[in-house]
Formats: C-alpha cells, structure tokens, sequence
C-alpha cells in the first residue's frame, strides 16, 4: 500500500506564521515538529519510507528533503506551477498508476493534526484490504464530529456494508458542504453523518482512470508527463503541468463520483485541521475556554485566548483576555478575534501589490 502527502498549500489563514517561503505544514506549530513531520511519521512503521510519497511545490523541495530525510528523493513530486488540487491529486494518480497498477494508496493532507494514530492506522489498513479487494471503490475516512461545523465539509453516510477489523465501512450517501447553523446541529444529532477529512483509500489506476473519465484534459495532459523518465520526465512536467486548469478536486472528480462506487467509515481519530488559529486552538485546548500558549507568554484574568509568540527574548503578557488570537513573529505582531479568520485571510490577499507584500 501507498501513501502520499500533499504539502503544496500556502496557508494565509494561518498568518503571520505561514508565509510564502515557508507555509504553515513546514513550520513548528504543535511542539518541536511540523505538521508535515508529524504527517510523515505517524504512518511509520507500517508504511515503509520508500511508499511514502510527497507533493509539494517546487520552491519547498529542499524543506521536505530537509524535514523529511528519510523519504527518498524521488518520492518528492515538485509541481512547477501551483493548479489547484485537481491536478495536483491527478498527477500523483498518474505517476502511481504508472508505476504500481494494482496497488492502494491512501491520500493525506500535511496540515492536519491526528491523536489517536493506532486506530488511525489501523483504518487506513482495513480500507486498503477493502480497495484490495474491490479496486473499484474509493473508501472515505471520516472523522467522528466533536460540534456541529459550519466551516467543515461533511459525509453522509447509510447502512453498514462490511464490518472489517471493528470498523463499520457503510454506503456512501454523498457530501455536504459547510451547512448553515440548524443543518450542522442535525448532522450532529445524528450518526449518519462525519466529518470530511479529505482522506480517501482508493486503487491508484481506478482513481486514474476517474481522471480520464470525469477530467479529460488534464487526464491527457499528465500522460504526457508520467511515461517519461529521468530528466524528460522533468522536462515533460515543466512544459506540460502549468498548461493545466486551476481547478479543485472536488469539482474535477469527487462531484460527479457515482455514490454506489464508494464506501465511508466513520472514526474518533481525534483529527483537526489547523489550517487556520482558530481550529489550532480548538484542537490543543483540553477544555472549552482554556488558553493556549506557545513560547514566552504571560496571561493574567484572561480565558479562550491563543498566544503565540516567535521572539526568544521577548515576553508577551496578556491581561484581561478574552475571544482573542495574538500572534508575535519577528516583524509582525497579529492581534484579532477568533472569529476574524476569514478577514485575516483577506487583509493578507490584499497585500499583494503594496509595500507590505513582502510580508505575505
């Protein structure tokens, strides 16, 4: 089985950490590692390093070779251009269904936080002798939810189809997108529905021929690519890659995905994204209102804030705190509401052009 991490992404909700240079997945959010490492390692050592593979732009390869130094070179895929994820997942389908037909290969995300990583594995493993079995089913991994997300995507699920290894694997009923208020508190109440991870187990060249299928051009586009080997292999992704649509995923292939072709699996593997503060917070905080500090800080008379501070020799002290996120770096220093996540996004999108881009 084959596992690939997508580490391609900017991160501007994660601002000022997360920068052009250096995006969030690279940097030490969560103790003494990045995401991307703690991506990588959690499937060691059932995974072996040599099927284990990395997409990542072609600015940040030397960030995952220096990260990741146990993954072989040539398992870093460098996208010369960023597309979007539909191509960037199509690609790395392309160059697996080339090389391992037969194989299954789950799909992860290098930004995500998972704490009970033995039932983790140990779901991705019983899905893969399901794919094994069945290689024309894609099985969706998802999360057991926490409360009712409005900001998540979700999985609606039906009856249990086969019980494997005390996983119940059920039909596969379609997704909801990023539901208002009542619909997130109905999706809670029942055990219908979970969280979208993004996480699926899937045959390489099933989800390959899907490409072909559902994407034509960039199914056409990326045979132009993957045949080749060595430096026309670089040659041929360089002239062939940036020629491709932006588009996302979903919208290439997962929108049009007959719903009978797929099965979903619902478990506590204690997951988050920490693509934005806000969910950082939520996923460190043991319970509801805890303060959440990294680095030098010092709160007083303060509940349910985030503090992060980059500066060694510099003390950040809070007093009177209250629904805040404060984030110090060397030449930024972020002051906003959790709730303002979506406007950070936006003020650094704004940047561009100003003399404060270089800041983004």
């Amino acid at each position: 089985m084959k596992a690939v991490i997508f580490a391609g992404g900017l991160g501007t909700r994660l601002w000022p950490l997360s920068r052009r240079k250096s995006p969030k997945q690279f940097e030490k959010i969560v103790g003494e590692k990045s995401t991307l490492q703690l991506s990588a390692e959690r499937l060691l050592p059932e995974f072996n390093p040599e099927d284990i593979f990395i997409s990542t732009g072609k600015d940040y390869v030397n960030i995952v070779k220096e990260q990741l130094p146990f993954i072989p070179h040539e398992n870093i895929i460098a996208e010369p251009a960023k597309r979007d994820v539909g191509p960037a997942v199509g690609l790395m389908m392309g160059i697996l269904a080339t090389r391992f037909p037969e194989e299954s290969v789950i799909i992860l995300w290098s930004d995500h936080l998972v704490k009970h990583i033995e039932l983790f594995k140990k779901t991705i493993i019983n899905a893969g002798e399901i794919v094994k079995k069945h290689p024309d089913r894609i099985v969706f991994i998802g999360q057991k939810p926490r409360y009712p997300s409005e900001n998540l995507g979700w999985i609606e699920t039906g009856a249990e189809k086969i019980a494997l290894g005390g996983s119940s694997f059920r039909s596969f009923e379609g997704f909801k997108y990023r539901p208002d208020q009542d619909e997130a508190m109905n999706y809670f109440r029942s055990d219908k529905y979970c969280w979208n991870l993004g996480y699926f187990v899937t045959n390489t060249k099933n989800m390959y021929d899907m490409f072909k299928q559902y994407a034509p051009m960039i199914h056409e586009a990326i045979e132009q690519i993957v045949h080749k080997k060595g430096e026309s292999f670089v040659e041929a992704l360089d002239t062939h890659y940036p020629q491709l649509p932006s588009i996302s995923f979903d919208n290439a292939i997962l929108e049009q995905l007959d719903t009978k072709a797929a099965y979903a699996v619902i478990e506590d593997i204690g997951w988050s994204d920490v693509g934005a503060w806000e969910a950082l917070k939520e996923a460190l905080e043991h319970q509801r209102y805890d303060n959440i500090t990294k680095g030098r800080v010092l709160l007083e008379s303060s509940q349910d804030a985030l503090v992060y501070n980059y500066e060694e020799k510099k003390l950040v002290v809070g007093v009177g705190l209250e629904d805040l996120l404060v984030v110090n770096t060397g030449d930024v220093l972020l002051v906003a509401k959790k709730s303002a996540v979506k406007e950070i996004k936006q003020l650094v999108e704004s940047f561009q052009g100003t003399e404060h881009e270089h800041l983004t």
